[in-house]
């Protein structure tokens, strides 16, 4: 593979990253150093690294791919709330291959797995507007002394 700056920023971008990114989250990041580049080079790069082994495509069917520098086998899960996809730190589950293989006629060679679930962000988000109290009850005396005011009004 011939040598390009852009794809080598592009590299440098997602390495070591744990948030996989969009690709258009990696075209607005790329485009600080190189202002002319487009996002259809940005994907034909992503799909180079991508056939190459050098990252690994996440295609959820939920919003758009998303990019790990991890290439290692993982899982992953994917937020219902926002979106996010994470790592999740699994012991390895491929004992699920033999069991899929005793139900199919034919051979099973791997598996793609992604839990689904709800982020901790989203879960205190969750709480807070669950419990609107503690987010009041968290503010300062002057805020409270103005609401009240106010609602006195």
């Amino acid at each position: 593979m011939k040598y390009s700056r852009q794809r080598e920023c592009i590299r440098e971008f997602l390495s070591g990253r744990q948030d996989h990114p969009t690709a258009e989250t990696v075209y607005l990041n790329v485009k600080k150093e190189f202002p002319n580049i487009s996002l259809g080079t940005v994907y034909r790069n992503l799909s180079l690294l991508t056939e190459v082994g050098e990252i690994q495509k996440i295609s959820t069917g939920i919003g758009p791919d998303r990019f790990d520098w991890n290439t290692d086998p993982h899982y992953h899960v994917l937020c219902k709330g926002c979106g996010s996809v994470m790592d999740l730190k699994l012991e390895n589950i491929n004992h699920i291959n033999i069991l899929a293989g005793n139900e199919f006629e034919g051979r099973i060679d791997g598996h793609i797995a992604y839990f689904l679930g709800t982020c901790k962000t989203c879960l205190r988000k969750e709480a807070d507007r669950q419990n609107p109290r503690e987010e009041y009850a968290a503010g300062t005396e002057q805020e409270i002394v103005t609401e009240k005011t106010q609602n006195i009004s």
